[in-house]
């Protein structure tokens, strides 16, 4: 690769670094650290969301995807704007009425502390798994593209990230997710434009060939449930976003980090908006990715196929200087997930556990709790990706295992906001009937329904068992009065 494409890549590492350490001296309380002090503008807010959702591995699965099959996992970003409009009429309002900084302490007051735990616990467990998965599968691409040790890019990725998260709080994640996003989006416009200007007959050839083999195609509208057709692609979608918008913690620190309720509901619009055409943009490079070899396929090796078309291009095809660009994007995309991840642990673990009823805390304790549990998130997230290169298949069951009980949690959210009569007992009785079919779905190798629909299930069984067991106790036990 070019050097100048390499100071490139160097220049935007080093400097995010920096431009995060400087705000160091603007955390002087937990609220500075943990929700930027409330200043944050709405669009500064809603960029970060957008740039935390586009992992490095989104940036690299997206067009992979619109390469080997069609344009089926776009359906997927169709449900994004549903998901946002609902955040920003009932979420955000609801979490910016909530004292807590913490997407859980809401599920204590309607259940008791061990729906507020339980949350909390998934919730930190999927994100060392989150941060361990981006670190290994950045390493990777970046290996493949640049040949550099997987070990080391693991290595100094998590660092770069750790240095600037713990320091620079909520703010400079926020900050750095924005200018992140920035060059996120102009690499991947620089990207389909460059492809399609080299395609051979431009335009035309794109959609001809594309159209030829299907590749414009969201699935099938059929009714199969053991396929992803349209819509179990697109009901999919929804619950997950529902839960990424309603309960997850990287978002509700972004609602509660800006100015007023006016930004915090415009940051979820324009998160969730400006995705669509982003991920538009992706497919649109898969498929040209897919007409470029095709027509020109003495341009591609044999082995080179899936996830490493468009790193191969990137290294080997694009301009110098945009090659550098790109890189920088990918990078981006991962460092700006990590940061997300490690800021939001720390404040979980101060929240839910150090400071859930101890008045005796001082601010300074407080401080010392987040920055070392900063530290120590971003550290075991390095550990993990590490881990990964030797016992991939050992941390894909504790993945799959974090999934089944992180797939509690929204059903749990709906359960306690969309209805005051359930109490504690119908919500245990739901959560252990949803885990026990997401467990079920997940680990045994059924073949009746598709993987997507495990959410589903599990969230509206939840919901379901919560509701449903607290009115059939209230009208045949209407002595009965469930505890929390």
């Amino acid at each position: 690769m070019h050097f100048f494409d390499i100071a490139i890549f160097f220049l935007f590492t080093f400097g995010t670094v920096l431009f995060g350490v400087s705000f160091v001296k603007k955390n002087r309380d937990v609220s500075d650290y943990t929700r930027g002090g409330g200043t944050i503008p709405g669009f500064v807010a809603g960029m970060s969301i957008f740039a935390t959702y586009l992992s490095s591995i989104s940036f690299l699965a997206l067009p992979g995807s619109a390469y080997l099959g069609n344009w089926n996992s776009f359906v997927f970003s169709l449900s994004i704007p549903v998901a946002s409009l609902i955040a920003a009429k009932y979420f955000v309002p609801f979490y910016r009425n909530i004292h807590s900084i913490s997407a859980y302490s809401f599920l204590e007051e309607r259940f008791g502390y061990w729906a507020r735990a339980y949350a909390a616990i998934c919730y930190l467990l999927t994100q060392v798994a989150r941060i361990g998965s981006v670190l290994f599968l950045l390493a990777l691409a970046l290996h493949f593209m640049l040949g550099w040790s997987v070990a080391g890019i693991i290595i100094v990725t998590g660092l770069a990230v750790v240095v600037y998260s713990v320091l620079g709080g909520i703010k400079a994640v926020i900050w750095t997710d924005a200018i992140q996003g920035i060059i996120l989006i102009v690499g991947a416009l620089a990207s389909a434009v460059i492809l399609i200007v080299s395609l051979p007959e431009g335009w035309t050839q794109f959609f001809e060939v594309g159209r030829v083999h299907h590749k414009f195609s969201l699935g099938s509208f059929g009714n199969r449930l053991d396929i992803p057709t349209f819509w179990v692609t697109f009901i999919y979608g929804i619950f997950i976003n529902l839960q990424n918008y309603g309960i997850d913690q990287n978002y509700v620190q972004r609602y509660k980090s800006t100015k007023s309720e006016k930004s915090a509901r415009f940051s979820a619009l324009f998160g969730g908006m400006i995705y669509l055409p982003v991920s538009f943009l992706f497919f649109i490079i898969g498929t040209a990715l897919f007409v470029y070899f095709k027509v020109q396929p003495n341009l591609l090796p044999d082995h080179i196929t899936g996830d490493h078309v468009f790193p191969y291009f990137i290294v080997n095809h694009l301009p110098v200087g945009v090659t550098g660009l790109l890189i920088a994007s990918i990078f981006s995309a991962g460092m700006s997930t990590v940061s997300t991840s490690v800021n939001s642990s720390a404040t979980i673990v101060l929240t839910d556990f150090f400071e859930r009823g101890k008045s005796e805390l001082t601010e300074k304790k407080k401080m010392t709790v987040l920055y070392s549990m900063s530290f120590l998130f971003g550290i075991l997230g390095v550990v993990t990706g590490l881990a990964m290169m030797s016992v991939k298949s050992t941390l894909d069951a504790w993945w799959s295992l974090a999934s089944v009980f992180s797939g509690g949690m929204l059903g749990l959210f709906l359960l306690g906001y969309i209805s005051r009569k359930p109490k504690g007992i119908h919500a245990l009785a739901g959560v252990v009937c949803g885990i026990a079919v997401i467990f079920w779905m997940t680990l045994s190798g059924q073949t009746k329904f598709h993987s997507y629909l495990i959410i589903v299930f599990g969230t509206v069984l939840i919901f379901g068992v919560g509701f449903l067991s607290s009115f059939l106790i209230s009208k045949f036990a209407p002595g009965h009065t469930a505890s929390k």
